[in-house]
């Protein structure tokens, strides 16, 4: 019995271990907070310098707002802002989209969690080519008119896909819109978010700045949402 114990301990230690995020684990997590500040500092020099310039990779005007400005470290080593690539930035072979939210206001340093990138990519591309041999996509079970859960076995899978949460050891569920396209659905951490953190939303309020106010990540990937009863819904939009 206490040799059972004892493997099911290391078990749940070595689980435990598995189901955090590499970015939240402390070995990694101080290396990360440096890095983010030097941005910042950098970025809040540059804005000064410029008169409210950002050093940003021009996008199309529907990129998605959490995706849609990238940091352009060239610009800020060119001017001598910052002397190196952060190690954990994509450009220099990390697993980070360095992002800016809110660039015209109070340009703030966020992180993109590129691992999120890659889980829904095989997917999608399964979905696009299920769309391309029928009339609808994959369409599972009716969450809003305008938001299905994904039925697995007609994109050729046995199994359900989720997304690992950058902001907890959840696994996010992957809904379809009605145009295909795949969105992570962040409720599980907004409810957590909204338990967790002091806030004044109403119904009706964009949600989602509870998580870049909170955490270093943006929730890319993803609608708006609101709340409701205390409880996050999806905002009016996609319903």
């Amino acid at each position: 019995m206490k040799m059972k114990i004892l493997i099911f301990s290391i078990m749940l230690v070595f689980l435990t271990g598995c189901m955090y995020p590499n970015q939240n684990r402390v070995e990694n997590q101080t290396s990360n907070d440096v890095e983010l500040e030097m941005v910042q500092q950098a970025i809040d020099q540059y804005v000064e310098d410029k008169s409210g310039l950002v050093p940003i990779v021009t996008k199309d005007n529907d990129t998605p707002i959490y995706q849609k400005y990238i940091i352009d470290f060239s610009k800020l080593k060119q001017e001598n802002y910052i002397q190196n690539t952060p190690s954990s930035a994509f450009e220099n072979g990390g697993v980070y989209q360095y992002v800016l939210i809110t660039p015209e206001e109070d340009p703030t340093v966020r992180v993109l969690d590129l691992r999120v990138t890659e889980e829904l990519r095989s997917t999608q591309h399964r979905v696009n080519i299920y769309r391309e041999e029928n009339t609808y996509p994959p369409f599972g079970e009716k969450v809003t008119s305008k938001l299905y859960t994904l039925d697995y076995s007609k994109i050729n899978l046995d199994h359900e896909v989720y997304v690992k949460s950058p902001y907890s050891t959840n696994n996010l569920p992957i809904l379809v819109d009605v145009e295909g396209n795949l969105v992570i659905d962040y409720r599980l951490d907004l409810y957590e978010a909204l338990q967790s953190f002091d806030h004044n939303y109403q119904e009706g309020d964009n949600i989602l700045p509870i998580l870049t106010d909170n955490y270093p990540f943006v929730p890319a990937y993803t609608v708006t949402y609101t709340v409701e009863d205390g409880e996050p819904v999806f905002s009016s939009e996609f319903q």
